[in-house]
């Protein structure tokens, strides 16, 4: 399976467990990798044959600005969840940092690292 890989998608957001980051918010990064099939745009040359990236970059930016989850994992869930509703998308792994934690004594990074696959839901 083909891929396309979008690395650092930063936006200021205010998902976070401490009601601090949910007030006053903090920097996100996202790096992204959703697999579908290329052939037919490596044949024809048409965008309409892939993923517009800039839809699947605007989705991650609007879903990080405009949430106020307690949970990182939420929003990287709910990240995958949207991305897997564009129909190209076969399956995606989001790679959510908060590059600034609110943790006294860390200067590091926290990732959430996510891969979740299209499922076909049939009602009944």
């Amino acid at each position: 399976m083909d891929c396309i890989q979008i690395n650092k998608i930063r936006s200021y957001g205010y998902t976070g467990y401490l009601p601090e980051e949910r007030l006053l918010g903090q920097w996100f990064e996202v790096d992204l990798t959703l697999w579908l099939d290329l052939a037919a745009a490596g044949e024809s040359d048409d965008i309409a044959d892939t993923l517009d990236y800039r839809q699947a970059i605007e989705t991650v930016k609007q879903l990080i600005t405009g949430s106020k989850f307690s949970l990182v994992e939420k929003l990287a869930s709910a990240i995958a969840d949207a991305l897997l509703q564009l129909d190209q998308v076969e399956r995606v792994q989001v790679r959510l940092s908060k590059p600034a934690a609110p943790i006294p004594d860390f200067g590091g990074t926290i990732t959430i690292d996510i891969t979740r696959p299209k499922t076909d839901h049939v009602e009944t």
